[in-house]
C-alpha cells in the first residue's frame, strides 16, 4: 500500500499563501501521477489538481486555476502544492493521493487509499 503523508497546512488570512507537501514513504514517486483532492459539496472529494508521471501534464480544478501550482521534486520524493490568492472557499482537508496510471487519477480521479490530509483554514 503505497504511504502519503501530507503537511504544510495552517491558518492564513484570505489572500495570503501556503504550499503543502505530499511526501512518500517507502516507495519512490517517480513513476506516479499525484493529485491533491479535497472534500466538496455533493460527493466525497473533488480534485484539486493533479500532475501527470512526467511532469509535463497539470490539471487543476477551474475554482483553482491561477492561484494554485503543482510540482514535484523526485530528487526529495515530494509534490508540492503552491497555493496563493487564497479564499474562505478553499478552506478545508487537503488529501494527495498517488496512482501508476495518470489517466485513472488526473481524469478519473479514482483513488484506492487516503492519508491522513492537512488541514487548510483562510480566515481573518
Amino acid at each position: 500500500q503505497l504511504q502519503l503523508v501530507e503537511s504544510g497546512g495552517g491558518l492564513v488570512q484570505p489572500g495570503g499563501s501556503l504550499r503543502l507537501s505530499c511526501a512518500a514513504s517507502g516507495f519512490t514517486l517517480d513513476y506516479y501521477a499525484i493529485g491533491w483532492f479535497r472534500p466538496a459539496p455533493g460527493k466525497e472529494r473533488e480534485g484539486v489538481s493533479c500532475i501527470s508521471t512526467s511532469g509535463n501534464t497539470t490539471k487543476y480544478a477551474n475554482s483553482v486555476k491561477g492561484r494554485f501550482t503543482i510540482s514535484r521534486d523526485n530528487a526529495k520524493n515530494t509534490v508540492f502544492l503552491q497555493m496563493n490568492s487564497l479564499k474562505p472557499e478553499d478552506t478545508a482537508v487537503y488529501y494527495c493521493a498517488a496512482d501508476i496510471n495518470d489517466f485513472r487519477l488526473c481524469v478519473l480521479q479514482k483513488v484506492d487509499s487516503w492519508g491522513q490530509g492537512t488541514q487548510v483554514t483562510v480566515a481573518s
